[in-house]
């Protein structure tokens, strides 16, 4: 027998020590985040982005597209796919509109506003409950993410695909499941 954490064992434990994060040194973690994403993207434009609403401790991608660079891109939030009960696509997000919770409590914009495929987005911020150096990554343990991320790997055009997390999330070595798909990159604070 392993004395190897499990996948759920070190999702449990990774959760627990994001939520027990003080505030102060939340916000210090996402300024330097923030930082670390402008130089890690290099100079390109990104027109259209995907990005999450933090909750559960998860760090908050926002700050880091508060960044000239960022401004006049698109914005697209995860929205759970009603005809495909499991999967998820992008919605335009107006940050002056109301979002709708959905299924699990996490706001999402409404049905009116624009769909957009992952495939068609310049590129994706991926929350992360742990990850490891080959950019294999430990999710909430739903598989929406895992599905979109197979989906991605059968078109011929993807969006660059960034992990966001704290850096005490990093594993030594994640095992691998035969549906993971590997991160571009992972950026921390």
């Amino acid at each position: 027998m392993s004395s190897e954490p499990s996948r759920q064992q070190r999702r449990r434990a990774l959760r627990a020590r994001r939520r027990a994060l003080p505030a102060g040194e939340r916000r210090r973690a996402e300024h330097r985040f923030a930082r670390n994403l402008s130089r890690a993207l290099g100079p390109r434009r990104f027109g259209e982005m995907a990005l999450y609403l933090a909750g559960d401790g998860e760090l908050d991608p926002l700050p880091g597209l508060a960044a000239a660079r960022f401004e006049g891109a698109r914005l697209y939030l995860p929205a759970l796919d009603r005809v495909r009960r499991g999967h998820m696509h992008f919605r335009l997000w107006r940050t002056e509109r109301r979002l709708r919770a959905n299924r699990f409590g996490i706001g999402e914009p409404r049905r009116r506003e624009r769909a957009r495929a992952a495939w068609a987005l310049d590129a994706i911020l991926v929350p992360l409950v742990g990850f490891d150096d080959r950019g294999h990554r430990l999710g909430m343990g739903g598989g929406f993410y895992d599905r979109m991320l197979a989906d991605l790997a059968r078109r011929p055009r993807r969006p660059r695909l960034v992990g966001v997390a704290f850096r005490f999330q990093r594993l030594p070595r994640l095992a691998e499941a035969a549906w993971d798909r590997p991160l571009d990159l992972v950026v921390t604070d």
